[in-house]
Parts: C-alpha cells; structure tokens; sequence
C-alpha cells in the first residue's frame, strides 16, 4: 500500500485541488494510505475531515511581505515546522509528499528533502507563491494549471478538480439545485463569491444593487464569505419572483454552479478553472493586490470569450447593474459564453497528478 502525504491548505484555493487530488488517488489505489499536513491557521481543518482525509497540523511559517521583527523569528519558526513535519513523515512512513502551496508547503517541503522523499508540487495559479518556487529549485517535479507559469521543467496537467464538478450537468442539476438554495426555478439567478473569506468590494456592491437587480428579473445566491453573512439579510420579492439569499459559503459549490446563470467573483484560479469546466459565463474582478496572479489566471478564460474582466477600482453598484443588463440583452450572448470555456482546459489533472504520485513512490522503492 503506497502512503502519500498531501501537503496545503489556508484558503480553498490550496485546499481544494488537495482533495481532489486525495480523491483520484483513492479511486487509482482504493487501498492507498493518505494524510494531509496544514496548519491551525487555515480551512483545511474543516474541509479535510469533511472529506474523509486524516489531517496532520504543523506551525504556520507565513513569510513576512516586508522587513520587520517577524523576519529574525522565521528561521527558529521554519525549523520548528520543518522537524514536525520530518517527523510526521516518517510516523506515517510517507513515500511520495505532494505539495499545493500555502503555509505548510514550505516546511514539508524541505523535510521531504531531508528524507530524500520523491516530491512534487503542483501550481495553481499562473504566478507562483514562494513555496512552490523554493520546491521547483529543489528539483521537485513541478505541475501547473497554466502553461504561462513559468517554472522550471514545469508539466501542464491543469487544476485537479473533484469528480462533482468535471461530471456536473448544469441543465440536469438545476431543478434541485435551486429548490435546495429555496430559489425560484424560473428566472435568471446570479451567484456572487469572493472566496472563502469574501470580498468586500463585491459584497458591498452586490447589496447596494440588489434591489435594481431584483427589479429586473434576478435572483442573487450570495456568497458573502465567513463572518459577513449577518451584514446581508435575506430579501424577497414576491411569492415566485427574484429573491435574495445570503449564504457564507457553499459546501457543495457544484450545487451553487448548476443553480445559476452567471456568475460574480474574484479570479482564483480554482474559481477560473471550474467555470470553465462547468460552463457558467462570468464577471471576474481580479483582487488587486498580491503579485498580479488573479487577473493572470483569468486571461485565456477571457479571451476565449467566457468571462468579462472588470478591474477592482472600476467594481461598484451601477458596474454591475449595466454590466448584467448588456449581458442578457442579447439571448445568445450567455449561451456563447458558457460554451467558450467547456474545452479551454484539462479536466483530468487529478488523476494525472495522482498517477505521478504513485508512479514516484513505486520508483523510489
């Protein structure tokens, strides 16, 4: 039985492809011994006993984005993180790590390393974070979602996504979709996400419009992110018209996929990737901070016409309202737009990623 740790987590931008990847490795290897190693810090201790995936937690190392008193702590934190997870390693008697970004990549990373384990980390956005670099110098193999990554002999296998979203009938799913959110079944329906943890810009923006919105023939599904849901009542309309429903998260996000026709959100490119494969036309409003990777990660879903990309500064109320209402003035235009991404890109890394993970425990043995 090969034993495969899965190291990630923080946001569901790290967590998500992690459980996928878990996923495809038991359906490649049902007998296969698995344990995903995150911090305190982050959802995956939620999400991954929700997935039915035995969870390590090691010290949050985060890099400090600027120089002051948290950079002399790092290296005593590092070493720290990195002799747990050595010793989680070897407890498990792990054979291959496979890393997703986030604060406890690094770490694993380098006792991984240490062990002179076989390691491979995957990308998910087209500019890649810290951890990933560092692994790509330490002559892990490296897997991408985009082909504009740009890291050292990188292989483009896409994002591997759970099984719910590349089998996902959004036509089919609809009727219970929306009866489970208690949406209306006729009538547009706009989901709105900013993530995880939300964005306030868009909350903002969605709550100051909601009622033109309504007025004009939309059921809004917000997502308002944990810790904002109590800013954003429910409102209705009347018995079978639009209505408003706030939620903080979705669990299932394949069921807030097949309830909707277009889609608000930022640009992770979890975010980008399912939209694409699940075929759900968008407005992307990259965050603007960071390195730049959310507009990055939208720019071929864009230009193969299944997204329109608005820039944060420009995001409001009156954006949104005229952006929807020249959307759905021509009928065709949705329609084109959900068909633009179906085949922009892979739907099959997570069992390429899993097929790797197995292939290099087997070799190093």
């Amino acid at each position: 039985m090969t034993q495969v740790a899965l190291a990630g987590g923080g946001t569901m931008g790290h967590i998500a492809p992690l459980i996928a990847t878990a996923e495809a490795l038991r359906q490649v290897q049902p007998e296969v011994g698995l344990v995903g190693v995150g911090t305190a810090r982050g959802l995956e201790t939620r999400v991954a006993p929700q997935a039915g995936l035995d969870l390590e937690l090691i010290e949050a190392t985060p890099w400090p984005r600027r120089l002051d008193r948290r950079l002399v702590t790092l290296p005593p934190r590092l070493t720290k993180a990195v002799w747990q997870a050595a010793r989680l390693l070897r407890r498990h008697r792990s054979e291959v790590v496979v890393g997703f970004g986030g604060y406890a990549s690094l770490p694993v990373f380098l006792a991984a390393r240490l062990l002179g384990l076989p390691l491979i980390c995957h990308e998910a956005n087209a500019v890649p974070g810290l951890a990933n670099r560092v692994a790509a110098r330490l002559g892990a193999g490296v897997a991408v979602t985009f082909a504009n990554t740009g890291l050292p002999r990188q292989r483009v296998i896409g994002l591997p996504l759970r099984r719910a979203i590349v089998e996902l009938d959004r036509a089919a799913d609809r009727p219970a979709a929306r009866r489970g959110f208690e949406l209306p079944q006729s009538g547009r329906v706009l989901l709105v996400s900013g993530g995880s943890q939300g964005a306030r810009r868009l909350n903002q923006a969605v709550i100051a419009a909601r009622a033109d919105l309504m007025a004009a023939g939309w059921s809004i599904l917000h997502l308002t992110g944990a810790g904002n849901v109590d800013q954003a009542p429910s409102a209705e309309g009347d018995s079978t018209g639009p209505c408003y429903r706030p939620l903080a998260y979705a669990d299932q996000m394949e069921r807030a996929y097949a309830a909707a026709d277009l889609m608000v959100g930022r640009s992770g490119a979890a975010t980008v990737v399912e939209l694409a494969c699940v075929g759900l036309p968008a407005l992307l409003v990259p965050l603007p901070h960071g390195n730049g990777e959310q507009a990055k990660n939208a720019a071929d879903l864009v230009q193969a016409g299944g997204a329109v990309l608005v820039p944060d500064a420009d995001f409001d109320a009156a954006r949104l309202t005229g952006q929807l209402a020249e959307l759905v003035a021509q009928p065709e235009t949705l329609p084109a737009m959900a068909r633009a991404g179906r085949d922009l890109m892979p739907r099959d890394g997570a069992q390429e990623l899993a097929r790797w993970a197995l292939a290099a425990a087997a070799h190093q043995r």
